[in-house]
């Protein structure tokens, strides 16, 4: 990668970071992994960081805050449902933030999460779990480089080895 391009569109960027909420709970973080890739300008990062981000370089450092209408939202009221237990296959994961998708009338798929489950009720939301939330990043930008042509018509980077989905 290159250390001297800045981050626009279209440019694949590798970066270290750890996300706190202003509770200070840790939330994720690339500590002692591998920096994630995201593709610039394609939808693959919280758009509040990727503002922030955007004209920086390798080896800059910057603490970024994300207000949630520039990261998953508000949290919109009434979005909790319940539904029965047995409209879920019986091996499906029902912990709570366990993601799936449902379509809607339109044949659109639509993110649901798990909030809670018992025996005869799941109650699901279409809230992301961190919607509502300011989040908190330490962030390290690794290396920028431009995007191949697979990488842009595919929307993501790829990694060193190739296609990674």
């Amino acid at each position: 990668m290159t250390d001297s391009a800045k981050i626009n569109d279209d440019k694949v960027v590798s970066i270290h970071f750890t996300l706190h909420l202003d509770s200070g709970h840790k939330v994720d973080s690339t500590e002692g992994q591998e920096p994630m890739l995201y593709l610039h300008g394609h939808g693959n990062i919280v758009p509040g960081l990727e503002n922030e981000l955007t004209g920086k370089t390798a080896g800059t450092k910057l603490e970024v805050v994300v207000d949630p209408k520039d990261a998953y939202g508000d949290a919109q009221p009434g979005a909790l449902q319940e539904v029965p237990r047995d409209a879920f296959p019986d091996d499906f994961e029902l912990a709570p933030g366990t993601s799936f998708g449902s379509e809607d009338e339109e044949g659109n798929v639509v993110p649901l999460w798990v909030v809670s489950a018992t025996d005869e009720i799941v109650k699901i939301t279409n809230n992301h779990p961190l919607a509502g939330q300011s989040l908190n990043f330490a962030v390290e930008v690794m290396a920028v480089r431009d995007a191949s042509a697979e990488e842009l018509e595919h929307g993501h980077p790829h990694g060193a080895g190739g296609h990674e989905h």
